[in-house]
């Protein structure tokens, strides 16, 4: 067996709270969403992890996060690479925009395919598939070699850039992933066989 992989969804947004779609936005965490990333670093300590060096976006939410969780682990000072790769997907037009005022102005059903569907983007912005695009290559380059050389590696992201990861490490296809949720807060562990398929999966709930 490899090394272990862990997937961090950041904690509650205040556009979380606020129903907004967020995409490159950038807002804070909410007190449940700080609550929500010390909670994850107290599980992942108390599950007797260590972490070799951590991964996440170029947003806040997703750095507070991690430096929120590594402070409840102890490991604060822990190398840690920021990369555009892992930000979560661009809502283009949506970005900012109240989700019921969106339907009410494109349709329940656009809406809906717009945030559902694996590979419709809405207007000037990404679908599933293109953060995938983004996502794929930086994990196999930059990620996955050192988790195949034993280290034990944290990745604080995002919902959907952390999808795109579970579809990929899980061989799920576009139709699968896209019902597939990922919860705030919760670290997702993976322990890697050699060929950097999955040996084992674990997620650490409240």
């Amino acid at each position: 067996m490899s090394g272990t992989l862990v997937l961090l969804r950041h904690g509650q947004s205040d556009w979380n709270l606020k129903n907004l779609f967020t995409g490159w936005k950038d807002p804070d965490l909410t007190e449940k969403g700080v609550e929500e990333a010390k909670g994850a670093g107290q599980r992942l300590k108390a599950a007797g992890y260590s972490f070799d060096i951590a991964f996440t976006s170029e947003l806040s939410r997703a750095q507070r996060t991690l430096t929120l969780a590594l402070g409840e682990l102890g490991q604060s000072g822990l190398e840690t690479i920021r990369n555009i790769a892992l930000n979560e997907r661009d809502y283009g037009d949506l970005s900012g925009l109240n989700k019921d005022d969106a339907r009410e102005k494109w349709g329940e059903e656009q809406v809906h395919i717009w945030r559902r569907s694996y590979d419709t983007p809405p207007p000037g912005g990404e679908s599933l598939k293109d953060t995938g695009a983004r996502v794929w290559p930086y994990y196999i380059h930059t990620i996955q070699p050192r988790v195949l050389r034993g280290e034990t590696i944290l990745v604080a992201a995002h919902g959907n850039s952390l999808r795109a990861l579970v579809m990929a490490l899980e061989g799920m296809s576009g139709e699968e992933i896209v019902g597939e949720e990922i919860a705030t807060g919760v670290p997702i562990v993976y322990r890697l066989n050699a060929d950097s398929t999955v040996a084992e999966k674990t997620v650490l709930s409240a």
